[in-house]
C-alpha cells in the first residue's frame, strides 16, 4: 500500500475536521456558554496533529484499491475520533467510551444516543435539552458529512485524489451500485453535494417557516437529510405539536431514501425517471403497505381511527424505512403486530445510493427474484433463466456479491445479538439494539426504543455497537477486506 499517500489523505481529512469545529465554536461564544474552549482546544489538537502529517507527505500517487478501501475505513474511524472530542473536551459528555458512542453514531448517521438520562449523565439534568448550543449543533453536523460520505466531501472539494479518487467513491457510496452521473468522480461528487446542500437549505427554510425555531430548523434539517436522526429535543419530533413540521420532516425522510442519481436526473428534467425505476415503485409500495397495516392495527387497537394515529403510522413507517430513526410516538405502546412490522424495516432500509442504511430495497428485489429463479430452475433444469431488475440484467458476479452480503449482515446482526444477550441484555432488547446498530436506525426495541437511549448499556456492549455501525454504513464488505489474509499479501 502506499502509506505516504494514505497519510496525506487522512491528515487533509483531520485538518478539515477540525477546522469546521469553528462553527461550534462560533455558536458558543455567540450565546455565551461555557462549552466553547472545549470547541477550541479539539479544533487546535486536529489542526495540529493534522498539518504537518499532511504537509510532510505532500508528494503523493494515484491509488489502487487497496488503498481506497484502507483510506474510507481509517477515515471514519479517523473523524468519529475527532468528532468524540468536542463532546469529550467540553464536558458534555465526560466519559470517553459514551463520546466515541456518540461521534460514531453520528457520523454513520445511526442516531443512537447514550444521552437522556438524567441518572447517568447528573451533569445534563434535562438530557439532550441541558446540552449547550454548540455541543447539539456539532451533534447535528456530524450526521450532515456523514450523510453524503466524507469521502465524497473530500473528493468534491479537494483536488487530493487524482484518478484514484474512484476507489474511494466505489468504497464509500452507500448501495449495490456506485452510480456515477459524470464520467469524472469530483464532478459526480460535486453535484451529489449541491443536490444535498440545495435540499437541506430547503428544509430549514420551510422548518423555520412553520414555526420551529430557525436553530432547531438547521439542526434537525442537518440531520434529516443523512438519515441521522439526531434531534434537539428529548422527545424528538414528538415534542412538536404542529402536524404541518412532521409532514415536512416526513417529505424530507422520503427524499432522503431515495437514490440521489433520480434526484439528480429530476432537477435536469427527467422526472419520469422516478417512476420508470423498479427500485422506487417498491419503496413507495413498501411505505404505503405498512403505513396501511399499522394504522388499521393500532386505529383498531385503540378504536380510534383519527388523523393522529395515521400521522403516527405514516411517520414512523417512513423514519424505520429509511433508517433515519426520529420519533413522533413511542410504538412501543402499540400492538406486537406493528412493532413487528418495524422490525422488519429496520432490515430492509432505504434504495441504493440514498443516505439511508440497512441491506437496500435493491439487494432485497434481487434475493426475491434469485428465489424465484432458482424454483423455477428445479422444474426446468437446463433453462437458462436470466435475472432482470427493470430494463437491467443482473450478472452473476452481483448475484454473488448480493448473496454474499446477505449472509454476512445476518451473520453479524445473530452474533451481535448473542453476545448482547451475554451482557445480561433480555432477547427483545439484544435484538432491537443489533439491527438497529447495523441497519444505522437509531431506536430499537425494548430498553433501546423510542423514548429510551443507550447509556445504561454494558461499556463493551456499546464498543461492538459502533463496530457494527461503521460495518453497516460502509457496506460491510469495504471494511471485511481488511481482515483477509489476501488483502496483506
Amino acid at each position: 500500500m502506499n502509506l505516504k499517500t494514505i497519510s496525506n489523505i487522512l491528515g487533509a481529512m483531520l485538518v478539515l475536521t477540525g477546522l469546521s469545529m469553528a462553527i461550534p465554536a462560533l455558536i458558543a461564544w455567540g450565546y455565551g456558554e461555557s462549552d466553547l474552549n472545549g470547541h477550541i482546544k479539539s479544533m487546535v489538537l486536529c489542526v495540529v496533529v493534522g498539518i504537518p502529517i499532511w504537509f510532510f507527505t505532500r508528494k503523493n500517487r494515484s491509488l489502487n484499491s487497496k488503498d481506497g478501501f484502507a483510506i474510507v475505513t481509517l477515515a471514519w474511524l479517523l473523524v468519529a475520533l475527532a468528532g468524540a472530542m468536542p463532546f469529550y473536551l467540553t464536558g458534555a459528555i465526560p466519559n470517553f467510551t459514551d463520546a466515541w458512542f456518540e461521534s460514531m453514531s453520528g457520523v454513520t448517521t445511526t442516531g443512537a444516543s447514550i444521552i437522556g438520562n438524567p441518572q447517568t449523565l447528573p451533569n445534563l439534568p434535562n438530557g439532550i435539552e441541558s446540552l449547550p448550543h454548540g455541543v447539539l449543533f456539532w451533534r447535528s453536523f456530524i450526521q450532515w458529512i456523514g450523510g453524503m460520505g466524507i469521502i465524497v466531501f473530500t473528493i468534491a472539494i479537494l483536488p487530493l485524489l487524482g484518478v484514484g479518487g474512484v476507489q474511494l467513491f466505489k468504497a464509500e457510496v452507500p448501495g449495490p451500485v456506485a452510480d456515477k452521473i459524470r464520467p469524472r468522480v469530483k464532478e459526480t461528487a460535486k453535484i451529489l453535494w449541491m443536490v444535498y446542500v440545495g435540499l437541506t437549505a430547503l428544509e430549514t427554510i420551510l422548518l423555520g417557516m412553520s414555526g420551529m425555531k430557525w436553530f432547531d430548523a438547521v439542526c434537525h434539517a442537518f440531520t434529516t437529510m443523512p438519515t441521522g436522526g439526531f434531534s434537539t429535543q428529548n422527545a424528538s419530533i414528538a415534542a412538536y405539536s404542529n402536524p404541518v413540521i412532521h409532514y415536512i420532516i416526513i417529505l424530507f425522510m422520503f427524499i432522503a431514501g431515495v437514490n440521489f442519481t433520480l434526484h439528480f436526473r429530476a432537477l435536469t428534467g427527467n422526472v419520469k425517471g422516478y417512476f420508470k425505476d423498479t427500485e422506487f415503485l417498491t419503496y413507495m409500495g413498501i411505505l404505503a403497505g405498512v403505513t396501511f397495516f399499522i394504522f388499521i392495527n393500532i386505529a383498531s387497537a385503540s378504536q380510534s381511527w383519527s388523523h393522529d394515529n395515521f400521522l403516527g403510522a405514516l411517520f414512523q413507517s417512513i423514519s424505520i424505512l429509511t433508517t433515519t430513526g426520529f420519533g413522533s410516538a413511542d410504538y412501543e405502546l402499540w400492538p406486537f403486530f406493528s412493532q413487528y412490522l418495524l422490525l422488519i424495516l429496520m432490515f430492509i432500509g432505504g434504495m441504493g445510493g440514498s443516505t439511508g442504511g440497512g441491506m437496500k430495497i435493491a439487494r432485497i428485489i434481487l434475493l426475491i427474484k434469485y428465489s424465484a429463479t432458482e424454483t423455477r430452475r428445479m422444474l426446468h433444469s437446463r433453462a437458462i433463466i436470466p435475472i432482470r431488475i427493470g430494463n437491467r440484467y443482473i450478472g452473476e458476479d452481483v448475484i454473488r456479491n448480493t448473496l454474499g452480503f446477505f449472509l454476512i449482515y445476518m451473520s453479524i446482526f445473530a452474533i451481535t445479538t448473542l453476545i448482547l444477550t451475554a451482557l445480561n441484555l433480555d432477547v427483545q432488547s439484544a435484538i432491537g439494539a443489533a439491527a438497529s446498530a447495523i441497519g444505522n436506525i437509531g431506536p430499537g426495541l425494548g430498553a433501546f426504543g423510542p423514548t429510551d437511549n443507550y447509556a445504561l448499556l454494558h461499556p463493551i456492549g456499546k464498543w461492538m455497537l459502533t463496530f457494527c455501525m461503521l460495518l453497516g454504513r460502509l457496506e460491510i464488505f469495504t471494511i471485511m477486506v481488511l481482515f483477509s489474509r489476501t488483502f496483506w499479501k
